[in-house]
Parts: C-alpha cells; sequence; structure tokens
C-alpha cells in the first residue's frame, strides 16, 4: 500500500504521512528532521496501527509560521492531529525533540495517552552544562546565523549524531534530512526547545513507556535514558547495539521489533 498524505488545520498547515488503520501512532521526528524520517517504521507499524508521522510547523511539508515558536502551539497541532483520525487514544513515539514534545504532550492532555515510547531523549537542555549547550548551539545556529544553509552543516552534524560512521545509507538520510531543515523555523525551534522545560513531568507520567537508546548516542547516552527510567513509573528500557542518535534509521529492524512487542504486551488481556 501507498503512504498517503495530507495537510490538515491552517496558519500553519500541518503535514502528515500515514497508512493502515485500528489503533492510533504517531511518530514525532528530532530536531533536525521531518516525517520522512519514519518511512520504514510507517509502512512496518501500518501492519498493525494505524501510523501517522508529521512535520513538526516548519518542518519538511509543514507550513513555516510568523513570530517566534511557542511549544504549546505545537501541542495544538497535535491534538488538531488526533482530532482528524477521531481518536480518543494515541500511541505517541517521539525520538529525542519529539520525545520533548511527547512529554509536554502527556503533561496537557493525558488523558489521550495510550503508550508513550522516548526514543533518544533528554532531560532538557537548560539542563545540561555549559559547554554542552555551548556545542550544542554551536555547531547547528551558529553557521547559519553566519550565512551558511542547512545543506551546508547537514554533512558536519550528522557525523556528530550517526554511532556507526560506516553505516552509509543511515548516514546520507541523516544528511539528506538536515538538508531538508527550513533554516528559520530551525533557529526558532533551538531556541525554543533551549528554553522549554519538560524534566518536571517524567516523574507524572503514568502510562506504559518505553525508553529507547542508542547504545553509541553521545547527544542523549545511555546513561541519561537510565536515568529518566527511573523517574518514570511503569517503565522500561532498550539500549540498541551499534546505533547512535537516530536509532529508528540505524538501526530500524531492531528499532520496530522493540516498539512492536513494548506494544503488543499493553494490548494484551
Amino acid at each position: 500500500m501507498k503512504i498517503k498524505n495530507k495537510k490538515i488545520s491552517s496558519n500553519p498547515s500541518i503535514s502528515i504521512d500515514y497508512l493502515g488503520d485500528g489503533d492510533l501512532i504517531i511518530f514525532l521526528h528530532g530536531i533536525g528532521g521531518n516525517k520522512k524520517n519514519w518511512e520504514d517504521n510507517l509502512k512496518f507499524f501500518s501492519t498493525y496501527f494505524l501510523s501517522v508521522a508529521w512535520d513538526t510547523r516548519g518542518y519538511g511539508e509543514s507550513d513555516d509560521y510568523s513570530g517566534d515558536l511557542d511549544f504549546e502551539d505545537i501541542l495544538d497541532d497535535l491534538k488538531k492531529v488526533i482530532n482528524y483520525f477521531n481518536k480518543d487514544k494515541v500511541h505517541i513515539v517521539g525520538l529525542s525533540m519529539g520525545g520533548q514534545i511527547a512529554t509536554l504532550f502527556y503533561e496537557k492532555y493525558p488523558h489521550l495517552i495510550h503508550s508513550l515510547t522516548l526514543c533518544d531523549t533528554h532531560f532538557g537542555l537548560s539542563n545540561l552544562n555549559d559547554t554542552e549547550i555551548e556545542n550544542f548551539i554551536n555547531i547547528r545556529k551558529e553557521p547559519l546565523l553566519n550565512g551558511k544553509e542547512p545543506k551546508d552543516i547537514a554533512p558536519i552534524v550528522a557525523k556528530t549524531l550517526i554511532g556507526d560512521v560506516k553505516n552509509i545509507v543511515a548516514y546520507e538520510k541523516l544528511v539528506d534530512s538536515m538538508s531538508r531543515l527550513h533554516k528559520d523555523s530551525y533557529l526558532k525551534t533551538i531556541e525554543a526547545s533551549m528554553r522549554t522545560e519538560h524534566k518536571h513531568i517524567f516523574k507524572k507520567i503514568n502510562v506504559p513507556t518505553l525508553i529507547m537508546v542508542g547504545e553509541l548516542d553521545s547527544l542523549t547516552p545511555p546513561s541519561m535514558a537510565m536515568d529518566i527510567m527511573k523517574e518514570i513509573k511503569n517503565s522500561s528500557i532498550k539500549i540498541i547495539p551499534n546505533a547512535g542518535h537516530l536509532i529508528n534509521i540505524e538501526e530500524p529492524e531492531i528499532f520496530n521489533k522493540n516498539l512492536l512487542s513494548f506494544l503488543n504486551n499493553i494490548n494484551k488481556p
């Protein structure tokens, strides 16, 4: 079956890819991604679920927007996606910034969440030390402010994210993803992500939660994932061998297997 595409809402419109039927599962990309990052995962899970991947506002085929970015607007966008499919509950899978969005969405709409899967997720950038924050900004933001385009920084950033540089297929997908960024929206999203706190929410989460992280993830390492697991009751962790920060792209078969097993266990009587 061919993946379907739809733009919903307006000011800005939000682009989604979807396939399958049944319970709703939504995949949320990271700060350097877009919905195409989930293409292989979407096809796999469409056998079992109504599977949806979105472009966050200002990303991919979603519209840009005026003014600064407030994550509250992103949460409203996500609610509109769920409403479009007329579903009462949703499984949310979020990677990196997508995990941040998933966590914030849980705080605002806990009654809508069936489960959470937090992939290569962090405690919030404001909880990093000054050196880590400076490194994050320098690699991603300063070159763009100095006149470079996303395609110029994509190869450099991709090398900091991937676990195994010999995984050429995954590396090329990361470079392509970063190259497609909307420059102004990306800069605004970096600012918004850094000033939006979500660490306090982990202790509130009371739905089945799977935490997945790449064994070689240097940005949000397994030690951080373990600490997040300790904060969330009824949570479990899977560490993906030979993968860095983009586990669903680097090791899609292992990622899909772990996630499907988790979701199947939730649905057991």
